[in-house]
């Protein structure tokens, strides 16, 4: 009986301490709850992918290099890339024509193409019977019109800008007929195509009003945008002939240009781009031979084209067509300062209010 008493206690001892414990546990258990809890609060959420920044394609039918129109539009994108945050790839498809639609049909068909700029007329075709079967690729098409209306909806996806080339030539060609001694002046293009044509229209009016005869403009073709020993050719025959003043509206054939007038100490004139610029830092004695260049502001278009579409305002399924001021005009530099008497900057000077007023027209193949 004794001893059932102390196992009775002993088992009374043992239950307390055993609850006793637990109740010890559980009140340091419930107090712990909100440390266990902070590792979860305080670890970090997961960042969101960041997006993919918008990949441009420009397709060069052609390769960089001209120190003209090409460069000129390159120029542009490339300091739109880095104001608007997109991803410039440059595909530079080469000389030979057979490469170009192919060029374009890869670029388009790859999955991480979301804009594409062109600037040939030669890619046109293309890009009308193209860009409505890929509506989530924006275009850009510059320096030729796109006819919207034969190309209908579908071709919503299309901004295009031109340039009225004609009233930037008829300055280069009143200028080049007021700077003639001889007034004999002539002009090289690279193929006989209506931009190039429309050149040459604002060209021989301008020269018209200079007191230059239509006969003594002289105008040949090189067939080529890439030959420059054919535009030295054909622009030495034209010094030969008297000219001495030659316009050069060829790209890369038109380098030839400045050659000729170099080795024959005539004068030249550039174009698309300040050319005396570009090149006097290569060559400063055949810089010295150009007295100014007939601007197309390529690089400003296009720079303009994406600040409008990072607004939300690039006007899609239409043409733009940019004149005097913003589109064309002559490169104002040290060699124009230099070689141009006042008379005939103020000459100049008149004439181009008088394209801005309207007062003037000027001629044109479109």
């Amino acid at each position: 009986m004794k001893n059932n008493r102390f196992t009775i206690i002993g088992l009374l001892v043992i239950g307390t301490m055993l609850i006793a414990a637990c109740g010890g546990a559980a009140a340091p258990a419930k107090e712990a709850a909100p440390a266990e809890a902070a590792p979860a609060e305080a670890a970090p959420a997961e960042a969101a992918p960041a997006a993919e920044p918008m990949k441009v394609v420009h397709l060069v039918n052609g390769t960089l290099g001209d120190k003209s129109f090409t460069d000129s539009a390159h120029r542009g994108l490339v300091d739109a890339a880095k104001d608007f945050g997109f991803e410039l790839v440059t595909i530079e498809a080469g000389n030979d024509p057979a490469k170009w639609e192919p060029a374009f049909m890869d670029t388009v068909q790859d999955p991480t193409t979301d804009f594409v700029v062109i600037g040939s007329g030669d890619l046109m075709d293309v890009l009308v019977r193209t860009a409505p079967e890929y509506p989530d690729i924006k275009f850009i098409m510059f320096d030729n019109p796109v006819d919207f209306k034969a190309c209908g909806e579908g071709c919503n996806n299309i901004y295009a800008v031109q340039y009225k080339q004609n009233e930037g030539s008829y300055l280069a060609g009143l200028y080049a007929g007021l700077m003639s001694e001889s007034k004999i002046i002539g002009a090289v293009g690279g193929m006989d195509i209506p931009v190039i044509n429309d050149f040459f229209a604002g060209y021989y009016q301008g020269a018209e009003e200079a007191g230059v005869k239509k006969e003594n403009v002289l105008i040949q073709f090189a067939g080529s945008w890439n030959d420059p020993a054919k535009g030295k050719e054909l622009a030495l025959t034209m010094y030969q002939q008297g000219a001495d003043v030659v316009f050069q509206v060829a790209g890369g054939t038109g380098e030839g240009v400045f050659y000729a007038a170099q080795e024959a100490g005539k004068w030249a004139i550039g174009v698309d781009s300040d050319q005396a610029l570009i090149i006097e830092e290569t060559n400063a004695d055949q810089a010295a031979r150009i007295l100014t260049s007939m601007l197309k502001n390529v690089d400003k278009s296009l720079y303009r084209a994406f600040k409008l579409y990072s607004e939300g305002k690039l006007p899609f399924g239409t043409n733009e067509n940019l004149g005097i001021p913003f589109g064309v005009g002559l490169a104002y530099n040290k060699y124009f300062d230099k070689n141009t008497p006042q008379e005939v900057k103020d000459k100049i000077a008149a004439a181009e209010a008088k394209v801005i007023s309207g007062e003037t027209k000027v001629a044109t193949v479109f």
